[in-house]
C-alpha cells in the first residue's frame, strides 16, 4: 500500500515543475517579441486640461475659419437660396399642368420656356420703353423741382431747409452719376453685376425647379428611417407654403402693377406709365413698406401733371392699399402661409436688418415654415406629456 501511494504521490508532485516550465517559456516568447522601440505606453487622458484646452482651441479654430469661408460666399449663398425660392414659387404652376394631365418633365420644360419668354419679352420689349421713360423723369426732374418752389407752403419749408435747392444741385450737378455709382467704371460694374446676379439666379432657379423632387428627397434622406415619413410630410408642407407665398406675392405684385399702370393712362401720366407701373410692381413684392414706396414715387412724379394729378393718384393708391391688404392678400395667401400679423413685422424687419430687401422677402415664409414646424413638433411634443 506505501509503494502504491508513493506512485501516486508522483503524478501530482509533476504539474507544478510543468507550469513552472511553461510560465519560463511565456516569458521568453514575451522577451523575444519585445518591440524594437519600446512597448507604447497608456493613451493620453482626454480629461486632462491640457488635452481640453487644445482640442478647444482647435475647435474654435476650426469654427472662426469655417465662418469666414461662409462670410466669404455669403453673396453665393444668398442667391442660392433665392433661386430655391424662386424655384419653389414656380413648383405649384407645374404640379397645377401635372393634375391637368401633362409628365412633369413636359411640365417643368413648359414652365421653363415660359420663364424664359417672360425674360425676353421684358429685355428685348420693355426695358427700352422704361429706360426711355426714366431718362425723361430725369431730365424733367429739375422742372418739377421749380414748379414745387411756387407752392407756398411748400417754399416756406424751402426757405428753412433749402431741400428743394440741394436734391436740385445733386440731380443737376455733372458729377450726378458719380456720386450715385463711383463713376464710370463702377456704373459698367454695377450693370455687370447686376447682369450676372440675374443670369446666375435664373440659371439655377431653373435647375432647381427641373430637379425639385431629387432635391427635395435628397433632403428626406438625411433624416433617420424611422422618422422619414413624418419629416418627408412636414418638408412638403414647408415646401408648400414656401411656394405658395412666393407665387402669392408675385401675383399680388403683378395685380398692382396693371393697376397702376391702368391708373397712369387714366390721369394723363402715359408718358411714364410703363416706368412707373413698373415700379410699383417691384416694391409692392417687399414686405410692410413696399406698397408705400411705390405710392409714394408715382405721386411725387404725378406732381408734374398738376397738383390735382397727384391728389387722385394719392386717393387711387390709399384705396387700393386697403383692398389689397384686406381682400386681395388675404385671399391669396390663406393657403399658403398662417402667421399672426405681429410676427410678420418682426420677421421682416429682423429679415431687412439682416439681408436688407432680399431679407425681408424671404422672412415671412421662413417665419411660417419655422412656426409651423414649432406647432407640429414641439408643441404637440409638449401636449402628449
Amino acid at each position: 500500500m506505501s509503494e502504491a501511494a508513493a506512485s501516486d504521490d508522483l503524478p501530482e508532485a509533476a504539474p507544478p515543475d510543468g507550469t513552472a516550465a511553461a510560465q519560463s517559456a511565456q516569458s521568453a516568447t514575451a522577451t523575444e517579441a519585445e518591440p524594437e522601440l519600446g512597448r507604447p505606453g497608456r493613451p493620453f487622458d482626454r480629461r486632462a486640461p491640457y488635452m481640453m484646452g487644445l482640442l478647444g482651441g482647435l475647435g474654435l479654430l476650426s469654427a472662426l475659419a469655417v465662418g469666414e469661408v461662409l462670410i466669404s460666399i455669403s453673396s453665393v449663398i444668398v442667391q442660392i437660396v433665392v433661386a430655391l425660392f424662386i424655384a419653389a414659387g414656380l413648383d405649384p404652376l407645374v404640379r397645377l399642368l401635372e393634375r391637368r394631365g401633362m409628365r412633369r418633365s413636359f411640365a417643368v420644360l413648359t414652365v421653363i420656356v415660359l420663364v424664359l419668354a417672360v425674360l425676353a419679352l421684358f429685355i428685348f420689349a420693355l426695358a427700352p420703353v422704361i429706360a426711355d421713360q426714366v431718362k425723361a423723369i430725369g431730365r424733367n426732374a429739375p422742372d418739377w423741382l421749380h414748379h414745387l418752389q411756387n407752392n407756398r407752403r411748400i417754399r416756406d419749408l424751402d426757405d428753412q431747409y433749402h431741400v428743394i435747392d440741394r436734391v436740385q444741385d445733386f440731380v443737376t450737378g455733372g458729377d450726378f452719376v458719380s456720386r450715385v455709382f463711383g463713376g464710370v467704371v463702377g456704373v459698367g460694374l454695377a450693370v455687370l453685376g447686376a447682369l450676372a446676379n440675374t443670369f446666375v439666379i435664373t440659371v439655377m432657379t431653373l435647375y432647381f425647379l427641373a430637379s425639385f423632387k431629387t432635391i427635395k428627397g435628397a433632403i428626406y434622406r438625411l433624416a433617420p428611417a424611422s422618422r422619414r415619413p413624418r419629416v418627408t410630410k412636414l418638408g412638403d408642407r414647408v415646401f408648400e407654403g414656401i411656394g405658395g407665398y412666393v407665387s402669392g406675392a408675385f401675383l399680388i405684385a403683378l395685380c398692382a402693377g396693371v393697376t397702376s399702370l391702368g391708373l397712369l393712362l387714366v390721369i394723363g401720366m402715359s408718358r411714364y406709365a410703363v416706368a412707373l407701373a413698373f415700379v410699383v410692381m417691384v416694391t409692392d413684392v417687399i414686405p410692410m413698406i413696399g406698397a408705400t414706396i411705390g405710392a409714394v414715387v408715382v405721386t411725387l412724379i404725378c406732381l408734374s401733371n398738376g397738383v390735382e394729378t397727384a391728389v387722385i393718384s394719392a386717393i387711387w393708391y390709399i384705396a387700393y392699399q386697403q383692398f389689397e391688404n384686406y381682400v386681395i392678400y388675404p385671399r391669396v395667401m390663406s393657403r399658403s402661409v398662417e402667421i399672426p400679423g405681429v410676427l410678420t413685422v418682426i420677421a421682416a424687419l429682423v429679415g431687412a436688418s439682416l439681408l436688407g430687401v432680399v431679407g425681408a422677402l424671404l422672412a415671412i415664409p421662413t417665419a411660417a415654415a419655422i412656426l409651423m414646424l414649432v406647432r407640429e413638433v414641439f408643441v404637440r411634443a409638449q401636449d402628449e406629456r
